[in-house]
């Protein structure tokens, strides 16, 4: 790994939070509405809606049911680097409309370079495995990719490119330490959909650790069912 100060790997890592990257998708999508189509702008919102579907599914298959893969050391897909990934690409297509092709693809190629730099803090930090992280800057690139290939012959419209630039710029720079308890979020859906009364922890799945606990007649009483209660054998 890269010997760089913790403080540039949380400063890079800050750069695939929810708390900027959706707010940086959602202008993007609004500059694709006002400059070019509603259809264009729809496209990557659905695109970037599917990717976010697969990170939240894989979050809640593990913190509910324990579904992951031990090998890999995986247990969902990374959305640091699922949004780095595919948002970024998408905002240097953008600004680069009116540039040329090679300039276009330049720039596309920084912003997944940008992903790839946040799935490797996510592993720095230790909030993910590589497996993870790795997913992770494949759902985004594949999300990038798709939309700039859709729209690659897309005519300029009638924005401007200096103004589109400077306020993505501005709000990446607004936005870069903002944070979202989305985790938090995923963990309440997980335990209400599972109806367990505790999330699964990585390092307990990992050692085989956890087991449900014998029927209780309070429990028989809960519409037949036992209620997991995950603890350290």
């Amino acid at each position: 790994m890269p010997d760089l100060p913790l403080s540039l790997w949380y400063s890079i890592t800050n750069l695939g939070g929810a708390g900027l990257t959706l707010p940086l998708a959602l202008a993007i999508a609004l500059w694709l509405a006002v400059g070019y189509s509603w259809r264009m702008a729809g496209s990557w919102l659905l695109l970037l809606g599917v990717s976010v579907v697969v990170v939240t599914a894989t979050k809640i298959a593990f913190l509910g049911w324990g579904v992951g893969i031990r090998e890999l050391d995986f247990t969902g897909v990374s959305g640091h680097a699922m949004l780095s990934s595919a948002v970024y690409p998408v905002a240097f297509f953008l600004m680069l409309l009116r540039a040329r092709p090679a300039v276009r693809i330049a720039g596309v190629a920084v912003g997944l370079a940008t992903g790839i730099a946040v799935g490797l803090s996510r592993v720095v930090l230790d909030a993910h495995s590589p497996s993870e992280a790795v997913t992770g800057c494949i759902v985004g690139a594949l999300t990038a990719l798709v939309f700039v290939r859709w729209w690659w012959e897309a005519q300029p419209g009638r924005l401007s490119a200096a103004a589109v630039t400077l306020s993505l710029a501005l709000l990446t720079l607004a936005l870069h330490d903002v944070r979202v308890p989305t985790h938090r979020w995923v963990t309440h859906l997980a335990l209400a959909m599972s109806g367990h009364e505790r999330p699964y922890i990585r390092a307990r799945w990992k050692a085989g650790r956890y087991v449900r606990p014998a029927a209780s007649p309070i429990s028989q009483t809960l519409n037949g069912r036992v209620p997991f209660t995950p603890h350290r054998a």
